[in-house]
């Protein structure tokens, strides 16, 4: 038998749910990995339920205290138990895994707790919420997430099966665990951001960084930033190629793949060295046709595909941008380069083609150049180049170069 280091956490509000817990808790047991309980109830009449973490010790972790937690209500002390379990979980040394059982609250409870575990412990939410949007539970981290089917509300013919699968797959992700190849730890990483409108330029920069570094690209849909800007905030990255900041036009605009206020704070606050671009700045995101809000039903369109409906950004929208980036740089004091391609910002703001307005492009520019503060650190170049040209492309190796002895 393998020896594993941690145990495998299984958290669940076990005044409603523990039948459930201790039948998958039974389960793991049987492979031969260390568990431990946790229970979250927040109803004062029902704790001491024979979890090995009670409801009561997690409770303690509160700022304001226990009696904090055990107030009443409900939506009080969900609340205060999530940040409960968030400060306890993140104080353990020996976490293999975690699994989460639950309906809406004990979904809302236990997943903030499971985003701040770092990214590659494996984290599995059995929910009655998985079918639908699960964005806000997953937030920037790598939670699975799976789907109840009936409610989380005893064992039955159908509970069991599902309950069966969760526990296998989060004990084979610990019982199959390796450490990561020492030559994948060796190389320093760094991140790009792409969009399908800058693939091409994206492709150019790993091929030509991947034997020097271990090139992490974040597909640019909002989450993508917020994984990758978590990231920076934990110290993981040498560096940043933040070519595509698109999400910022969908957070001003009303897209359905935005970044929020915090965009670009995790350069600011680390001082990582960051080249940043403009890529997919001609466009904001829609879902399809019939989701476009009524205050745009006049503007240009592109129809990517059924699902994605892209709209051209104004001269108007696109001085806003400029404005926008511009304050969140000048807040950044360490290496920082932006880089205008002015020959176009995406494959659709081309020379002939759908999104192609220098008008509007120029007027990015302009308040961008009108509003960033220059240093020694913070520096801002326009390239005559399109995004997804060779051209381009080397001069952002070159401008990252300049990273390579930091």
């Amino acid at each position: 038998m393998k020896q594993h280091q941690g145990y495998i956490y299984i958290a669940s509000t076990l005044d409603t749910k523990s039948d459930e817990l201790f039948y998958v808790c039974d389960l793991i047991k049987a492979t031969g990995l260390s568990v431990r309980t946790v229970d979250l109830t927040t109803q004062p009449k029902q704790l001491n339920r024979n979890a090995d973490i009670s409801a009561q010790t997690i409770a303690e972790y509160y700022p304001d205290g226990a009696k904090a937690v055990f107030c009443g209500d409900r939506g009080k002390a969900i609340e205060a138990m999530s940040q409960a379990f968030s400060l306890y979980l993140a104080a353990q040394t020996d976490v293999a895994a975690i699994l989460g059982l639950g309906g809406s609250g004990g979904t809302a409870l236990i997943t903030p707790a499971m985003q701040a575990l770092p990214v590659g412990i494996p984290k599995l939410m059995v929910s009655t919420m998985a079918s639908g949007d699960i964005s806000g539970y997953i937030g920037a981290s790598d939670i699975s997430m799976m789907y109840s089917v009936t409610d989380v509300s005893g064992l039955n013919i159908i509970s069991r099966k599902v309950l069966k699968n969760a526990a296998n797959q989060i004990a084979g992700a610990v019982y199959f665990h390796r450490e990561d190849d020492t030559d994948e730890i060796l190389k320093p990483a760094i991140a790009l951001t792409m969009f399908g409108v800058t693939t091409p330029c994206v492709q150019q920069l790993t091929e030509r960084l991947e034997s020097q570094y271990d090139c992490l690209v974040f597909h640019a849909t909002g989450s993508g930033g917020k994984a990758m800007e978590k990231l920076i905030d934990s110290r993981l990255l040498h560096s940043v190629l933040d070519i595509t900041t698109t999400e910022v036009c969908d957070y001003l605009f009303n897209g359905v793949l935005a970044c929020d206020e915090d965009r670009f704070g995790a350069i600011a606050r680390t001082e990582t060295p960051c080249v940043l671009s403009c890529g997919a700045l001609d466009m904001v995101n829609f879902g399809r046709p019939s989701t476009v809000p009524e205050q745009y039903r006049d503007r240009l369109f592109y129809h990517h595909n059924a699902q994605v409906t892209l709209m051209r950004t104004t001269k108007e929208e696109n001085q806003i941008m400029g404005r926008w980036i511009a304050d969140k740089l000048n807040r950044c004091e360490g290496e920082v380069r932006f880089i205008v391609p002015t020959a176009g910002f995406s494959a659709l703001d081309i020379e002939g083609g759908q999104f192609w307005d220098p008008e509007a492009d120029q007027a990015f520019i302009d308040a961008l150049t009108e509003n960033i503060i220059t240093t020694e650190k913070r520096k801002l170049i326009l390239s005559p180049y399109h995004i997804n040209s060779m051209e381009f492309c080397e001069q952002v190796i070159d401008l990252h170069s300049e990273f390579e002895c930091s």
